[in-house]
């Protein structure tokens, strides 16, 4: 069964290259969100020091319980959505992980939101979801999720997952993304401007803004204005960077 939303790679070569795409130093700390049945945390202990791992499933517990107890190894039992990331030590530099579909996206969000330590992602993720975090400005499946990404991290899709790898056969297609983190990423006040921009897709955003936020009309449309921007632009012609510029123009 898939447990929790996760399923389990079932092909050694698969994992072999998952650990070679990561570039791991001997010196790195890693997080693994799911741990699953320890396949990935076992190739990644024989890499690095210490790899901190995530598992939210307490009937994997006799299956992991090897893994936990071996030096470097570290499990947290929990939710990653309410795991205290900022609270891991050593603190991770990278991550590398198969990680649950169902909360990829915003267990990504909050790793760049709250591991400033972390320089790097190898991920597995479904399809969608990596075409939604690296798409470009003016695509179908671009949104807060794209811009939030891109404001922190360079975003590349490494490969393509075939089904067959993974046990039982997910219904979707995978992939596995590298980011390699290029600043901070937004503050408070860009991600909510953000998240309001695409709050009414069908909207211009300065319309959208002002459903979520009454009163800012006006003054988004001359900080559009001020960008060379048109009034009436819409969030998903916005680049990441011009996002960015948006929410400081606001804030004066």
């Amino acid at each position: 069964m898939v447990r929790l939303g996760q399923n389990f790679l079932a092909d050694p070569n698969l994992l072999e290259a998952i650990v070679r795409d990561a570039e791991l130093a001997a010196a790195d700390v890693v997080l693994e969100v799911g741990a699953g049945e320890g396949v990935l945390t076992e190739r990644l202990a024989g890499a690095v020091g210490h790899v901190h791992t995530v598992e939210l499933d307490r009937s994997l517990e006799q299956t992991l319980a090897p893994l936990a107890a071996r030096p470097g190894v570290e499990l947290h039992w929990g939710d990653a959505m309410s795991l205290d990331f900022a609270a891991l030590r050593p603190a991770p530099t990278a991550v590398v992980s198969n990680l649950p579909y169902s909360v990829a996206t915003p267990v990504i969000l909050r790793m760049i939101e709250e591991l400033p330590s972390v320089r790097r992602w190898t991920v597995m993720v479904q399809r969608e979801i990596a075409d939604r975090l690296r798409a470009a400005p003016g695509s179908r499946v671009y949104g807060s999720p794209s811009v939030l990404v891109q404001l922190a991290c360079e975003v590349k899709l490494l490969r393509t997952v075939d089904p067959a790898v993974f046990r039982p056969r997910p219904r979707v297609e995978s992939a596995i993304l590298a980011m390699r983190r290029t600043g901070p990423g937004a503050d408070p006040a860009t991600r909510e401007l953000v998240r309001a921009a695409f709050a009414h897709r069908r909207k211009a955003l300065a319309r959208s803004l002002e459903h979520v936020r009454p009163g800012t009309l006006v003054p988004a449309r001359e900080a559009l204005a001020a960008l060379g921007l048109p009034e009436n632009a819409r969030a998903e012609q916005l680049s990441p960077k011009e996002f960015a510029a948006l929410s400081k123009g606001l804030s004066r």
